[in-house]
């Protein structure tokens, strides 16, 4: 896999793990019982998670565009022919 197709990937991973937390935030909000332990568990766990992503985007972003940059200094060389 590409650079560019992991860093894509990273911030819809982070918008969806993102979605579905608030979407069980609402739904134990609007609850009569409280959350049960593993619910909350699981909850700071993909809160967590999706803090390391956006954490992580930025640095895939540089990295992308360092690849880039390399690529368009060099795209006037030519390759030498294979075996």
């Amino acid at each position: 896999m590409d650079a560019g197709s992991i860093a894509l990937m990273i911030p819809i991973a982070a918008i969806l793990s993102g979605a579905v937390v608030k979407i069980y935030k609402l739904r134990l909000n609007s609850g009569v019982d409280g959350p049960s332990n593993d619910i909350l568990s699981r909850l700071d766990a993909m809160e967590q998670e999706q803090a390391a992503l956006r954490q992580e985007l930025p640095e895939a972003q540089e990295r992308l565009d360092f690849t880039e940059r390399l690529l368009a200094n060099h795209s006037d060389r030519r390759l030498p022919p294979q075996p």
